[in-house]
């Protein structure tokens, strides 16, 4: 058996497009995704489950209908299932998701 620790920064390093999420690992019915954001998604719901995120680098924001959170480096926010988000980051900003292996991409259209 091959054992290696994932890298994050080196697995960034890869990514070329914003706003796609790549696997890097999985754990049970999860999986953890990497992506680089910039700008704003849309408005969107995860109906079925909650979703994590946890900034490496940089600031995001969530909105919501009756508010919003910032989340700065080294933070992590969970968002229940059935809001409705949009994601945005002023800057560049890297981040690692943690969903059930079903949930995949909510929207293929591409962000503002």
């Amino acid at each position: 058996m091959h054992y290696q620790a994932i890298k994050l920064n080196e697995e960034l390093s890869k990514l070329n497009d914003n706003w796609s999420p790549q696997i890097i690992g999985e754990m049970n019915d999860y999986q953890f995704k990497i992506v680089k954001i910039i700008g704003e998604y849309e408005w969107h719901v995860h109906p079925e489950t909650d979703k994590l995120f946890f900034v490496i680098e940089g600031e995001m924001i969530i909105d919501f209908c009756d508010g919003q959170v910032r989340i700065f480096k080294d933070e992590m926010f969970i968002v229940q299932r059935g809001l409705e988000i949009k994601p945005s980051a002023e800057k560049e900003c890297h981040i690692l998701l943690m969903e059930p292996k079903s949930e995949g991409n909510t929207s293929s259209t591409e962000p503002a």
